[in-house]
């Protein structure tokens, strides 16, 4: 394969077997392409590999690493992948270099890849497609075929999770006693509940499997462990040492627990006083059976019971009436009764079995809880919810928004509010009208009219009652309304004078004009007066008329 060939990507051989193939002296070789190994052994991956000494007039060198992965476009150097710290070493003799990974674990299993890198542009050769390397974790596995009374006959098999190539002789540990007759991975003999097995592969004795035995003598406990109370919650616990995992079974001397627990562990959520008596446990695997001591469970039926709660009257609460919390529980000797109220400091509300309100007030509405205890325990009861109603609405209050003087064109707002529970219902009216003008706390009028000038009440209701407020509006003219109005009227005037002045200056010229045409006298000159009608032109009109309407504002203002 030619340099220039190989420079073209980072993956550049392909690998079927052990050997890769190259050309213009490059070339890879991997000692093997599948290791099995066992975990916590070491294990060694061999390459060799041989490279042209020149190329394109070029002396060509090379370095060399193991990778798994890739970190982006780049190679991760074993040496610095933290999974891999302290436990991988690189050796390179000439052409030929090992990997070593030390304390092989399950997580190890990849395919490692050797590359060499070279001082040519983009002259990077990876071996591909590498070698597959399987960590293997050995497990005895147990199929039981008969029982006796004092054995188990058993079939055990090593096995391990990878296949290596080559037949492998295994070894087998029987209470730490090495079988020197059985090489095989299966194993067939008679066991005790003492035996303890585990098996190996030949030459890793050293790393044998995890054993495997019958269960150990089995313990049982109890919890709490102080005196049982009956109503209270008891666990019993079953424990045994085995490999295989154990399974348990609970029992009751002289009696059969329908169902038999299955379960390490055996709970009473409310125990009784007729669960009292002696139990006792199994543990079994797949290598034996082993029974626990008894143990004994005895119940107290002084200590009180769950307290129950009532409240009087059991009808509506009504806000000023009287109202008595009643909590009773059945204990010997005789509980002490104590009240609490939800969500508010635990200092007790009364320390007696009656929690007497002698005039409730809505503020009393909540949760309610008591508890009762004598020298044998203390129980706590379920909540009773107290939901105190009020009286009628009380006398709403009313409002108006502005409360200055109300002008023709405002927006005006009208609010309505009560004391009251339940919540009360709001509804506006106007005096000497049937229909409501609006419901709820707020009724705003806009552009508000002379019209509605007037009384309106606000109603306030709940289901004990109604109650009812009113207020009056009187409604004004808007006085820029009135001074608009003025302003036009006198320009009206004023303009019909100035066209009466005008009418009149008319007809007194056709007058003269007519007498001098009748006297024939062209060289008569008529002298005006000082002031004439007839000489106000358009301009003096204009002038006037707006010199008149600006002292009509300033008269009016």
């Amino acid at each position: 394969m030619s340099f220039k060939a190989a420079a073209a990507g980072l993956v550049v051989f392909l690998l079927s077997v052990s050997v890769i193939q190259g050309q213009d002296g490059w070339e890879m070789t991997y000692s093997s392409t599948e290791i099995c190994a066992v975990k916590g052994s070491t294990v060694e991956i061999h390459c060799s590999y041989t490279y042209p000494s020149k190329l394109n007039v070029q002396d060509v060198t090379v370095e060399t690493l193991w990778f798994t992965r890739m970190n982006g476009n780049e190679p991760l150097d074993l040496t610095t992948d933290s999974e891999y710290a302290g436990r991988v070493q690189y050796h390179c003799e000439e052409t030929d270099c090992t990997l070593t990974i030390t304390d092989l674990r399950e997580s190890d299993s990849a395919v490692y890849k050797f590359m060499l890198i070279t001082n040519q542009t983009d002259g990077r050769f990876a071996a591909l497609p590498g070698v597959t390397l399987s960590v293997t974790a050995l497990q005895v596995q147990v199929t039981r075929i008969t029982v006796g009374q004092s054995y188990i006959e058993a079939e055990l098999k090593c096995h391990s999770s990878c296949s290596p190539a080559g037949r492998l002789s295994y070894v087998w540990f029987k209470s730490g006693e090495r079988l020197t007759k059985v090489q095989t991975a299966s194993y067939k003999d008679l066991f005790h509940l003492g035996h303890i097995i585990s098996c190996a592969l030949q030459g890793y004795e050293q790393l044998p499997s995890p054993s495997v035995y019958a269960p150990k003598r089995s313990s049982v406990s109890v919890s709490p462990s102080a005196e049982i109370v009956e109503g209270s919650s008891v666990t019993l616990t079953c424990r045994s040492d085995a490999n295989p995992a154990a399974k348990y079974t609970w029992y009751k001397e002289n009696v059969n627990l329908k169902p038999p627990s299955e379960e390490p562990q055996l709970v009473f959520s409310s125990i009784q006083s007729s669960d009292s008596g002696w139990y006792y446990c199994t543990a079994e695997n797949e290598l034996g059976r082993r029974t626990s001591n008894d143990i004994i469970i005895n119940v107290k039926s002084d200590a009180p019971k769950l307290p129950s709660v009532s409240v009087s009257p059991s009808a509506e609460i009504v806000e000023g009436s009287s109202v008595t919390l009643t909590c009773r529980s059945d204990a010997n000797p005789a509980a002490k009764y104590t009240w609490y109220k939800e969500n508010v400091n635990l200092k007790p509300l009364s320390e007696e079995p009656q929690l007497v309100f002698s005039s409730i007030q809505s503020s009393d509405s909540g949760w309610y809880y008591c508890t009762a205890e004598n020298e044998l325990g203390r129980r706590t009861s379920n909540d009773i919810i107290v939901n105190v109603k009020s009286d009628a609405p009380k006398l709403p209050s009313v409002s108006v928004s502005p409360s200055a003087e109300i002008v023709e064109g405002s927006s005006v707002t009208l609010t309505c509010s009560s004391d009251a529970n339940p919540a009360a219902n709001y509804t506006w009216y106007k005096e000497d009208e049937d229909s409501p003008k609006a419901s709820g706390q707020i009724f705003t009028i806009t552009d508000i009219r002379a019209e509605h000038s007037g009384n309106y009440y606000c109603e306030a209701q709940n289901t004990r009652g109604r109650h009812n407020s009113t207020l009056h509006l009187t409604v004004v003219a808007d006085k820029s309304t009135n001074t608009k109005t003025i302003i036009t009227l006198t320009l009206v005037f004023v303009m019909l004078i100035l066209l009466l002045l005008a009418l009149l200056c008319c007809i007194h010229e056709e007058d003269s004009l007519s007498s001098t045409t009748e006297l024939n006298e062209p060289n008569e000159t008529l002298e005006q007066s000082e002031f004439d009608p007839c000489t106000i032109n358009s301009s003096a009109l204009s002038t006037i008329t707006a010199a008149q309407i600006e002292d009509a504002k300033e008269n009016l203002v």
